[in-house]
């Protein structure tokens, strides 16, 4: 039932409120007043995290350090140095994951001549009653990590370093202005002598409380004080922050929002009570929406409307006060109490009493209205200034409907009754698709500070886990020098007679003797078979200045039917495909010399001849193995009656690679494939290859160097990932050095890696998905993707969650890490190999400087967005007497299969028919 008298004091509320609505109408701000502020945020939120802005914000966006939210794992003891007065604060933190959060605090005070004194004495008083505190609970044997929350302006540069910029609260300290107060605490402790602190952090209050909330909410991202003062912080990419070295993970930004409209840029909706206020403040023309927001000023903006209503004769019978006429007279608290629903009416008579006024029922109203008015304002523009922040993190993420957990502390808005509810309000209409969560903080200053140097303490402990980790992979130039100098042993050992039957690097000799000069002509065909697959190519071959190389080519699929049958089968049905495309490109009747590209492991006895030694990539074809394929497909032509080719050369797919960047660059005389396998070819002068007859000219020597490593020349620099990822493959204990490089085996690398990582609790929360377990799980493709530059850390978790591995943002910028550190040691390797090779050639000829052109082919190579790089800066530095050029190739098994038919021709005096 309503109370008595109820409807008549509702009336006198009504109208009140509208007697006084042109005084208080400046202060109603619109929904487009309100999104310009949105927006004015905005900008000066772009423009403050750019190094060069084209015109200066009036927001600083100073970068915090900190770099991670909790993940709630944190644990351990802290000390805790809270120094924002005339008096400080000790705090003794027991974090434990399961147990929560335990804390002892004391409280110190700070005289006024040390306040005045020097920056010595200020911090032995502090580091003597830190002394106190821990004897008194007799833990002064152990070392604690402690984090310190300043609240002073402070320019920061590291987690633990902060340059004082100027004192205020009635500090003048001597001698701390300019220096870093984190060494001033420091030198403080070690003067005593008497106990150790590890000074892990220094925190600004707003950051405290986003941790402090984020030990609860891991979502957590944004801290937010609307208190005596107001700001706010958030989690922003490092990609956006100019100021700082590095775009990887993400840093807290201290907005330091006081100061938006210090430009004039808040001049619309700035009131004359605003100016008032500005003008009497002891910084004029400074933090002005600080001003307008926080607690410090609502009283005060409630105390000029208040008189200038009393002299309109609107309130107290145009009776002002000296109480009333006095600076600070109404506080903040005041205002929250005179809007509580219940006792807001008899909380404003007392209060107006107190100041020696005399109000009637319609004062109080009118009173309440006021302070309703100035406190929703206040709410409205901090909606505004959070609406930006939102906008800029759901961004940032790329989900417009994403959750964001906001932690919020200060006195504005845990006591004053409306204050939450228009703030919600506000901020659902100016960003309508973002899901916000406030969670209010406890102890922001005290335990979220704890919590950041506890945060920062486990990064710094994981960190040292995953560099230990990741160390065995990290390639010194020493390590680098002797790879390649085992390398080129290896070499040697291959090519000379008496030791090449043990090698393990094979040299094998391709019996190709020349690179193209650019004189070749004619028409060729080309066969490229290495998989179920296969291609038939036309290639016209012209002067460079006359087009060229220019192809045709069709692709044919073999059933597994042909594949698995007989030999006499499988030749037969290539010779059918050849025969076909010929009859599509009216090539019958002309009898073209073809190269055959045949990727399969074969021993070559000559340009023409090639035994098969094994059949692999799933082909079983009987009656091949141990046989001449050249033979078997020119008795399959025989067969088919196809005499319009025939068969010139037997071509490996590297040497392809070569022979096609060599038709354009006479300079190229390796060729190197780093696709899904690793190999190498050059040309090595006659004399040193002991298998052959023969002391003039060059061959094109066949390195198959993937089985480097075979006899344990590799061992010291293989990892135990390594070793894991070979014994689990189909040929243990072969093709070391393939599987530490080529794109087959990477991924299998990292995911081992991956998986010890999260064994040790660092990466996914200790939670080893199944699909983590899976072989095969992270391709060549995925590492090419996750190091990209151009994508963003969300796309890079897309892809971990398409893999079935669900990471956060520190997880992320680890995987990414993981990754890059096995492609540049792949990377690095594959560079030592061509190391060998150029300086091996440079040795040959004699030479003080080589030029020389390495033709390359491969996904990895290709694809990779950093490999290529790293293999050429490698390449320079170990080999500075080689000026070496990388050429990718066009087409290595086709195009350069048609080359070597060409210069074999040539060389060989041969007259293919004219083009």
């Amino acid at each position: 039932m309503e109370k008595p008298g109820a409807g008549s004091v509702e009336k006198a509320q009504q109208s009140a409120c509208e007697e006084v609505q042109k005084c208080l109408q400046p202060l109603y701000l619109t929904q487009k007043q309100l999104e310009d502020v949105r927006d004015l945020m905005a900008d000066n939120m772009e423009r403050g995290l750019k190094a060069e802005p084209d015109h200066p914000p009036t927001l600083k966006m100073l970068p915090t350090y900190v770099h991670s939210t909790p993940h709630g794992t944190e644990c351990g003891e802290f000390l805790v140095l809270d120094l924002g007065g005339a008096k400080f604060r000790i705090v003794y933190v027991m974090l434990d994951g399961s147990r929560g959060v335990e804390m002892d605090n004391e409280v110190y005070g700070i005289p006024e001549e040390i306040m005045s004194g020097t920056g010595e004495k200020l911090f032995d008083h502090v580091a003597e009653c830190l002394g106190r505190f821990l004897e008194k609970r007799k833990i002064k044997d152990k070392i604690f990590p402690l984090g310190f929350t300043f609240s002073f302006p402070c320019q920061q540069s590291q987690l633990d370093k902060s340059v004082l910029i100027s004192w205020t609260k009635g500090f003048s300290c001597s001698g701390v202005e300019g220096q870093d107060v984190v060494q001033l605490l420091k030198d403080a402790v070690h003067r005593r002598g008497d106990f150790k602190v590890d000074v892990i952090a220094i925190v600004n209050d707003t950051v405290g409380t986003m941790m402090s909330c984020g030990y609860k909410d891991h979502s957590c991202e944004v801290g937010f004080i609307v208190g005596t003062g107001t700001n706010v912080c958030y989690m922003e990419d490092m990609g956006n922050v100019e100021a700082v070295e590095g775009d990887e993970g993400k840093m807290c930004i201290n907005v330091e929002w006081g100061a938006l409209g210090d430009d004039g840029g808040l001049r619309d909706i700035e009131t004359e009570y605003d100016q008032q206020i500005d003008k009497a403040s002891h910084a004029p023309g400074k933090q002005r929406f600080d001003k307008m927001t926080s607690g410090m000023y609502m009283g005060e903006i409630v105390r000029q409307i208040l008189i200038k209503l009393a002299n309109k004769g609107l309130l107290f019978g145009g009776v002002t006060t000296s109480q009333l006429l006095a600076k600070e007279a109404i506080q903040t608290k005041d205002v929250s109490e005179i809007e509580n629903d219940d006792s807001g009416l008899s909380n404003a008579k007392a209060l107006l009493t107190s100041l020696g006024l005399n109000p009637t029922e319609q004062d109080c109203v009118l009173v309440k209205c006021v302070c309703s008015a100035v406190s929703t304002r206040s709410a409205k523009l901090c909606a505004a200034g959070l609406a930006a922040v939102a906008n800029r993190i759901k961004n940032n993420h790329h989900d417009p409907m994403g959750p964001i957990t906001v932690g919020v502390d200060g006195s504005v808005y845990k006591t004053n009754p409306k204050f939450a509810e228009h703030l919600h309000q506000t901020l659902k209409k100016l960003v309508p698709d973002c899901q916000i969560k406030f969670l209010v903080s406890e102890d922001g200053s005290g335990k979220g500070t704890a919590i950041v140097t506890a945060v920062a303490q486990r990064l710094a402990d994981q960190r040292q886990l995953i560099d230990k980790i990741l160390e065995p992979f990290i390639m010194t130039q020493a390590k680098l020098k002797e790879v390649q100098k085992r390398m080129h042993k290896e070499m040697e050992i291959g090519l000379q007679k008496s030791t090449q039957p043990k090698a393990i690097v094979k040299m094998l000799p391709t019996f190709v003797r020349a690179t193209p000069n650019g004189t070749e002509r004619g028409e060729f065909l080309a066969l490229d078979l290495g998989g179920t697959n296969f291609r038939v190519l036309y290639t016209h071959v012209g002067l460079r200045n006359e087009g060229g190389v220019q192809m045709l080519s069709k692709t044919f699929s073999l059933s597994t039917e042909v594949i698995q049958g007989t030999g006499e089968g499988l030749f037969d049905h290539i010779v059918d495909c050849i025969t076909e495309f010929q009859k599509e490109n009216n090539l019958q009747g002309k009898r073209l010399p073809l190269g055959f590209t045949f990727s399969f492991p074969c021993k070559q006895n000559s340009l023409d001849q090639g035994i098969l030694i094994s059949w692999t990539k799933g082909f079983s074809a009987s009656g091949c193995v141990g046989n001449d394929v050249v033979g078997l497909l020119r008795e399959a032509a025989i067969r088919k009656r196809n005499s319009d080719f025939y068969i010139i050369a037997l071509v490996n797919d590297t040497v392809g690679t070569m022979m096609s960047c060599g038709y354009d660059d006479p300079a190229c005389e390796v060729g190197l494939i780093v696709g899904t396998g690793t190999n190498a070819c050059y040309m090595e002068e006659m004399k040193n290859v002991e298998l052959l007859d023969g002391d003039d000219g060059q061959m094109c020597i066949n390195m198959e160097w993937g089985a480097f490593g075979d006899n344990g020349t590799l061992n010291d620099i293989t990892t135990t990932f390594d070793q894991d990822v070979d014994k689990n493959s189909i040929n243990p204990e072969k093709q070391r050095y393939e599987k530490m490089i080529s794109g087959m085996y990477l991924g299998e690398i990292v995911c081992k890696v991956l998986i010890k990582l999260t064994q040790e609790k660092v990466l996914f929360g200790g939670k080893i998905s199944e699909k983590l377990n899976t072989n095969g799980l992270f391709p060549t493709k995925f590492l090419s993707s996750i190091e990209s530059d151009t994508l963003g850390l969300l796309q890079v978790r897309s892809i971990l969650t398409e893999l079935g591995l669900k990471s956060t943002c520190d997880d992320t910028v680890l995987v990414k890490e993981v990754c890059t550190t096995v492609s540049r040691r792949a990377g690095q390797l594959c560079a030592s190999g061509i190391a060998a090779v150029v300086e091996k050639i440079r040795e040959n000829r004699g030479l003080e400087h080589l030029r020389i052109t390495v033709g390359v082919d491969g996904t990895l190579y290709k694809l990779h967005p950093h490999f290529a790089g790293v293999v050429k800066k490698t390449v320079k530095m170990l080999a500075p007497k080689c000026e070496v050029t990388f050429r990718l190739s066009e087409d290595g098994s086709g195009k350069g299969a048609a080359l070597i038919t060409a210069v074999a021709c040539r060389v060989a005096g041969g007259e293919p028919l004219p083009a």
